[in-house]
């Protein structure tokens, strides 16, 4: 289907094209000239990656949303209660536990469970933040927090699949594969949706970065955490870029035949994977390479150290969004804490804190942040309520009515916090903010409109934030 974003070439001179630009790339090829491995680096003009443009002008060129799977705690971190410390071990009040919905505590009056962890104020905003996060401490006037993000999933499966594409469904186009349909990338020679994984993987696998039913060109590109980011890159032994580049041409020129009597989008999005994964034989090994990084900027991340998967991955998003990339996701887990609160929460927040922190410096320093738009947070987050195991381990469950999440970069309004909590954290008593509120103000600052990104599936329009969604203009800068 014709994406409702922009108007495209009628089919007879669009297949005119690629078939003569196809036929004119491979007869380059097999003539074996001089410089045919140079010629097929140059971008395809009918890409459906090539550069768009927006509805408005934008306050962000480029997302990177650090996805910290399972939910972290925010009476830990961020929102710290005088009252629920007060309360801590004792029953949940009835006004209170009435409204309550929980993932696994089974007990019929559990207990509240304050924090372990002192809070202090920090910046010029006299944001407080946990002793926990000591780094992102020295860079809390980049932030705009909020406080009271409402999630509608209390399971796992259903609250990822909603963070990144708006709905319970499975199925449905992500975050980034919106903003690649809507807007392409900058980058010739990479992919324009990048997804970077440490630590445990999401339960739903793919589906958080999925193209959906759009076309599978938008999907997100995973990079592995070890060894090889990717796998294939190089071409088989006895096989020079030049016979590589003859095949894709030769491969992508009948591909690009076959598509005016098929009518299957699918054939130009295989025929546009073709021809950027031969222009990644060039270009990514360069991208992805940290050791062209400085020491100084591999201690300012951590990831110079053990354990610090999650540390290099924030130092190749920089390098990605630099470079053009138009999304990032990069996911961490296991937020999960249901037991050992004490021992696994810290663990993570030694794992991501100083990283997270470098990143915002580091974008920041190169002229970066205030074009990115930076995201942090789960798919919920955790209760004020106490979840005692059989072990006797005590951890939070899920929480789905309000929890933190921070952004930065890309026309936020830093050194804010938005929303806020009653005195147990367990409600919003202002500035509640639905998924789909977050997802249409991150469009929009991004330059989309997120009631015109639409795509016509199954007979309706269907757009990232369903029949609902509002910008938050109070974050906006």
């Amino acid at each position: 289907m014709a994406p409702r974003l922009c108007q495209p070439l009628p089919m007879h001179d669009r297949r005119h094209f690629l078939s003569g630009a196809a036929g004119g790339f491979a007869a380059c090829m097999l003539a074996g000239g001089g410089h045919a491995w140079a010629e097929s680096l140059a971008p395809d003009p009918a890409t459906p990656l090539a550069p768009k443009a927006p509805h408005f002008p934008p306050r962000a060129k480029r997302l990177l949303f650090l996805f910290m799977l399972g939910g972290p705690s925010q009476p830990d971190l961020f929102d710290y209660k005088p009252k629920l410390q007060e309360l801590d071990g004792q029953p949940v009040p009835e006004s209170v536990l009435a409204g309550m919905q929980f993932a696994q505590i089974q007990e019929k009056r559990p207990n509240l469970l304050g924090t372990r962890y002192r809070f202090a104020r920090h910046g010029q905003s006299g944001t407080e933040l946990s002793e926990l996060l000591p780094h992102l401490a020295g860079v809390v006037d980049d932030l705009t927090i909020l406080k009271a993000v409402k999630a509608t999933e209390i399971p796992h499966h259903p609250a990822e699949v909603f963070m990144h594409t708006g709905t319970r469904v499975f199925g449905r186009p992500s975050l980034g594969a919106w903003l690649t349909y809507g807007l392409g990338s900058e980058s010739d020679v990479l992919p324009g949706f990048v997804v970077l994984q440490s630590g445990m993987r999401p339960r739903t696998k793919g589906s958080i970065y999925a193209s959906g039913f759009l076309s599978s060109t938008y999907q997100g590109v995973p990079l592995r955490e070890a060894g090889e980011p990717i796998l294939n890159l190089r071409s088989p032994r006895g096989v020079t870029d030049e016979q590589q580049a003859r095949l894709v041409g030769a491969v992508t020129h009948l591909n690009d035949l076959r598509a005016p009597h098929a009518g299957d989008a699918e054939i130009d999005a295989r025929s546009a994977a073709y021809r950027l994964a031969l222009r990644l034989q060039a270009s990514a090994p360069e991208a992805v390479d940290l050791g062209r990084e400085t020491a100084e900027a591999l201690r300012l991340y951590g990831a110079d150290g053990a354990d610090s998967g999650f540390a290099r991955n924030c130092l190749l998003a920089r390098r990605l969004l630099e470079r053009g990339v138009r999304c990032v996701q990069l996911t961490h887990g296991d937020w999960d804490h249901h037991g050992d609160l004490g021992v696994r929460l810290p663990a993570l927040c030694r794992q991501t804190d100083r990283a997270c922190a470098a990143l915002l410096t580091d974008l920041k320093r190169r002229g970066l942040l205030e074009d990115t738009l930076v995201v942090y947070g789960g798919e919920f987050g955790r209760t004020a309520v106490g979840q005692v195991n059989p072990t006797g381990a005590v951890g939070r469950d899920h929480q789905i009515a309000a929890f933190t999440m921070w952004l930065s970069g890309g026309g936020m309004k830093a050194g804010i916090t938005l929303g806020e909590t009653d005195e147990l954290g367990c409600y919003p008593v202002s500035g509640s903010i639905s998924i789909h509120d977050l997802h249409a103000t991150i469009l929009s600052l991004l330059g989309l409109d997120h009631q015109r990104l639409t795509y016509r599936h199954q007979g309706r329009d269907v757009r990232l934030t369903d029949v609902e969604g509002r910008v938050v203009p109070e974050i906006i800068g």
